[in-house]
């Protein structure tokens, strides 16, 4: 059974390395890994079934923010969501809240330009953020909105958590790993939420999961949390909050 742990990471022997996170027996890491993958993408009923979930109550937008001093106070939990435009954020928020248009969906990526902040259960803020990649702005907008997301993420004292999503149709791509190793040299807290799994088969899935094994640990010590999810499908959601209200009831 998995046991989740809010993570921080430490640099240790030019390797980024996380503390406690989220297994009883180290030495079965792999094995459970996959056990998980498998029954999470195709039989998700059976670990909602060991879980206990949030149930999400309200979810209100409270502000957008064009920079990270803009932010409302830190006065709650708060959890970022961050990925390449066109991974399927706003689909995944929605999802997560069971809010149909909580966040904008668009066609076009890169709509999201500002840090979005949503108030969960008046308890803990789920913040969403501008997607980085192939957004259709000019070269002066990427510089800053780069460096809107970089002082958020590196300044923001109540986050607890950034979830870097990932295209579970693609491989590898050198824009996530460079973000993903930014982040652990910034020794900030992250886990990696794959999307879109309904779109591929078990084995694709599995393969490109495996693939980013191998190329994290070309780095890094141990793993970061991972999610397997499906916007439409729903797969993933009872994990992710799970993991969420685990954090919360943890000391920051």
């Amino acid at each position: 059974m998995f046991l989740f742990f809010k993570i921080k990471v430490y640099p240790a022997a030019g390797k980024c390395q996380f503390s406690k996170i989220y297994l009883e027996n180290n030495a079965h890491l792999k094995s459970i890994r996959y056990a998980y993958l498998t029954l999470l993408v195709f039989c998700p009923s059976i670990i909602t079934l060991s879980l206990i979930g949030m149930v999400i109550s309200s979810a209100q937008f409270i502000l957008s923010s064009t920079a990270a001093g803009k932010c409302p106070p830190a006065d709650r939990p708060e959890f970022a969501f961050i990925g390449r435009s066109n991974v399927g954020k706003s689909s995944l928020i929605n999802a997560l809240v069971a809010r149909k248009n909580l966040a904008k969906t668009s066609a076009k990526p890169g709509k999201t330009q500002t840090i979005n902040h949503f108030i969960i259960n008046q308890l803990w803020y789920l913040v969403d953020l501008p997607g980085y990649g192939f957004a259709s702005v000019s070269q002066s907008a990427r510089y800053r909105f780069s460096k809107m997301i970089e002082q958020y993420l590196t300044q923001r004292e109540n986050l607890y958590c950034t979830f870097i999503l990932l295209d579970s149709r693609l491989e590898p791509q050198r824009i996530d790993a460079d973000f993903i190793q930014w982040m652990g040299e910034k020794r900030l807290p992250l886990a990696l939420v794959f999307t879109k799994a309904d779109k591929c088969k078990r084995a694709e899935l599995a393969k490109t999961v495996s693939r980013w094994e191998q190329k994290l640990l070309q780095t890094w010590q141990e793993l970061p949390p991972l999610f397997i999810t499906s916007s439409e499908k729903k797969t993933g959601r009872d994990e992710l909050l799970h993991f969420i209200a685990e954090a919360i009831g943890r000391p920051h």
